[in-house]
């Protein structure tokens, strides 16, 4: 299932703009202790079929990993139970690091 995409500069606008975004996390905890967008929600890519019903399916969400690999799967299950407004940070939080905010911590 094919997954629409942002890239992380994109992302960057649209929150400097004051967009209602959910940026859902999908790192494991020791990851998104080292580093994370402000903001973000933390669900751990297994956990997200258990928390579900934690996140609005009409809200905007853009799913986010370490690379962007396994919020792509995160994004097309949401899609796949009937979340109409999703996306994938393209290149995950490190491409995030690379072109926003190089002083986050890269691993």
């Amino acid at each position: 299932m094919s997954v629409a995409r942002i890239d992380p500069r994109a992302l960057s606008e649209r929150l400097l703009r004051g967009d209602a975004l959910v940026l859902l996390d999908v790192r494991e905890s020791d990851e998104v202790a080292l580093c994370s967008i402000r903001g973000s929600r933390s669900i751990p890519m297994g956990s997200v079929p258990a928390r579900r019903n934690e996140l609005d399916p009409t809200a905007e969400v853009v799913c986010i990993c370490h690379h962007g690999v396994r919020s792509a799967r995160v994004a097309g299950w949401l899609v796949a139970q009937g979340f109409t407004r999703v996306l994938n940070l393209t290149g995950g939080i490190d491409r995030w690091a690379e072109d926003v905010d190089p002083t986050m911590t890269r691993y």
